[in-house]
């Protein structure tokens, strides 16, 4: 057979192509539109084997727990996926017998568990815990008391509360029941009935605790790191220990009398009501920090917990932490530029408390306010919507509270600056600018900061945010009267017909946070405060992060509800952010659930009696030979029951526990 000329060889090339453009034609114009869709919907994706993580915008089983890919390069996509791994790193590796916790209890901390943990391991796994390990917040608050003689704790614990306008509640348990509460507040009559649910299993104590809203021990870094060290050199796990408490120990009160005579420790309080609490609290800092050090500058600081991109926090902790943001916002938060109330002390003092900041070392215990029952802040499904049906705004209501208010300062309170950073006239009549990441015009799903923003029309459209009272001025709020607008007051339940709910500080913490969480709408938070449950709640899976300078609010909401404005850019090109919807209630659903499971009030009940079982042993004289030494086996069988609740199936996760935030 004579080989194929040039031309006749084109022309057979041509006729097969013509004939397989025209194959794959017909078969697909015999499938439906839906067809198509599936079947390229099955193709697998590079370095996706199996298509197993899906994007963020699949929209398809927002509630399923598989890993999901980011859909583009903005911040906030890649944090949420980091969060993700941390999350289920975290989830791995739970405990799931009385063995298993014990041993990780004396790898982590060097020690034996304390007397009755046994009582309280099956107290929490009746009570459906889901993480068993997860009480490092407890653990840090009780290592510097390591390095105090347990007589000077148990005295002060016992007569703080003998100067009233020390703030200081004193609780007293003997025999098992709480016989005197001193100095009582509303606080201490929700912490008695929390404290009784357990009490059975507690030995005698006196209880000090914060009668105020700000935090109030202040230990210098130095001695600190002393005490820090004290403890570090007692840690040891003895073969035989006391699995008990001692009995009829000195120094606790004597309720029979007003006044045994006995010498009072001082605890040194000082008052430092409106003053900048920066001078107290950066002597409880690192030397070579950004509070003290003065070596370091403002975007050197910035480098450690926000993305250079849009001002996103990228780690919690440190978007709280004193020493690294302190010098940057000492003069935009209430509490830090002129707080209503401090009394404060440097010397390390067992007192409990709702809140602190950073510095602090003040024992955290469940806020009374996240126990007791109160319409105001307990979470009702009554008003909630699903997703899809609520507002596309951010809603705040409040009330002028945060700091000491008067004529000069109220500007550099962090409610006001929120209200006005959010209100659309403010805006416009200031001219006032922000900064926000666009999508680059010739690279997609690619971004890069624009300053030049004017926000008004955005947030008279997506904003809900005003006060509802003034409160809290120097002589009087009068001067408030032609700069804000009082708006109604919105009931909690109300508030979640809106998608995006602000979270911030007043005085203190916020006792929202719980029912924010609870609810289908996306919580957005900014605080310098800390709290019980903060190690249990992971940024950007649990829930949004905001500066507390509030530059990045902009950022933040653009990113989830899109923008596409006419050409204003420089170049002439269009200002475009795209719609992540998904995004926010992933979110949102995985901070609902996650609520359910870790911040119900059966975890207040466990927290608060691991809390007192480790105060217990810290203020005992015999504490060095107090423990379970045990290797947990007695409770084999007890482990035989159902295993502890799921959430993400083991083999999805390893490594080692993580804390709330991304390195």
């Amino acid at each position: 057979m004579p080989p194929f000329k040039p031309r006749r060889r084109l022309c057979f090339l041509a006729a097969i192509g013509a004939f397989a453009v025209l194959t794959i034609f017909f078969s697909f114009t015999s499938l439906s539109e839906t067809d198509i869709r599936s079947r390229i919907s099955k193709i697998s994706i590079p370095d996706l084997p199996g298509h197993k993580n899906k994007p963020w915008h699949s929209g398809d089983n927002l509630d399923s727990d598989e890993l999901h890919e980011p859909i583009d390069k903005h911040p906030i996509s890649l944090l949420m996926k980091e969060a993700d791994k941390i999350w289920r790193r975290y989830e791995g590796e739970r405990s799931k017998s009385f063995r298993q916790t014990v041993s990780k209890y004396r790898r982590k901390y060097g020690r034996h568990p304390p007397p009755g943990f046994k009582d309280w391991y099956q107290f929490a796994r009746k009570r459906n815990v889901h993480n068993i390990d997860d009480f490092d917040q407890i653990m840090d608050d009780m290592r510097p008391f390591w390095g105090v003689e347990p007589r000077s704790m148990r005295n002060l614990a016992a007569n703080m509360w003998r100067t009233e306008s020390d703030n200081v509640i004193g609780i007293h348990i003997r025999n098992h029941k709480v016989v005197k509460v001193n100095q009582p507040s509303w606080r201490s009559e929700a912490i008695v009935t929390l404290i009784e649910k357990f009490i059975k299993y507690l030995p005698d104590m006196d209880i000090a605790m914060n009668r105020m809203d700000q935090p109030r021990v202040v230990v210098p870094w130095d001695d600190l790191q002393d005490l820090l060290s004290k403890e570090l050199k007692t840690r040891q796990t003895p073969p035989e220990s006391y699995d008990g408490y001692t009995n009829a120990m000195a120094e606790l009160l004597n309720i029979t009398v007003d006044d045994d005579g006995q010498p009072k420790e001082d605890p040194q309080w000082f008052p430092a009501h409106g003053e900048q609490y920066m001078n107290i609290a950066s002597a409880a800092c690192p030397p070579e920090s950004h509070a003290r050090g003065n070596l370091s500058t403002t975007i050197e600081a910035e480098e450690l917990y926000k993305d250079r991109f849009g001002g996103i926090v990228t780690n919690f902790n440190r978007s709280s932490d004193l020493c690294t943001v302190g010098p940057e916002i000492k003069e935009k938060h209430g509490f830090l530029f002129s707080s209503a109330s401090v009394i404060a002390t440097k010397r390390l003092v067992p007192i409990f408390g709702e809140c602190k900041v950073n510095v602090n070392n003040d024992i955290l215990l469940p806020a009374a306010m996240y126990w007791k029952h109160d319409d105001r802040y307990d979470y009702s499904a009554k008003s909630d919507l699903d997703w899809n049906k609520k507002q596309e705004k951010m809603i705040w209501r409040g009330v002028t509270s945060g700091g000491s208010q008067n004529r000069d300062n109220w500007r550099q309170m962090h409610r006001q600056r929120l209200v006005m950073l959010s209100n659309s006239t403010e805006l416009l009549m200031e001219s006032r600018l922000a900064r926000i990441l666009s999508e680059q015009p010739e690279r997609k799903a690619e971004y890069e900061n624009y300053r030049q923003w004017m926000p008004f029309e955005f947030a008279e459209n997506h904003t809900d945010v005003g006060f509802t009272e003034t409160w809290g001025c120097s002589p009087d709020c009068s001067f408030y009267e032609n700069v804000f607008s009082m708006k109604e007051e919105v009931p909690l339940t109300k508030q979640f017909l809106k998608k995006y709910l602000v979270d911030v500080d007043g005085h203190s913490f916020s006792g929202r946070w719980h029912a924010f969480l609870e609810s289908k709408s996306l919580g957005i938070k900014a605080t310098i405060f800390r709290e019980w449950h903060d190690s249990r709640l992971f940024a950007w899976r649990h829930f949004v992060p905001m500066d507390n300078r509030y530059d990045d609010m902009y950022t933040l909401l653009t990113y989830f509800i899109g923008l596409n404005e006419e050409p204003i850019t420089e170049d002439g090109s269009p200002l475009h952010v795209s719609r992540h919807d998904d995004e926010g209630q992933r979110i949102a659903n995985q901070g609902r659930e996650w609520a359910k499971k870790a911040l119900r009030r059966e975890d207040i009940e466990i927290y608060m009696f691991r809390l007192l079982l480790e105060y217990a042993r810290i203020i005992d004289d015999n504490r060095d030979h107090l423990g379970y030494s045990g290797d947990g086996s007695e409770l084999d069988t007890y482990d035989g029951l159902p295993a502890f609740p799921s959430l993400v199936p083991h083999s999805n996760s390893s490594s080692t526990p993580v804390n709330t935030t991304l390195p």
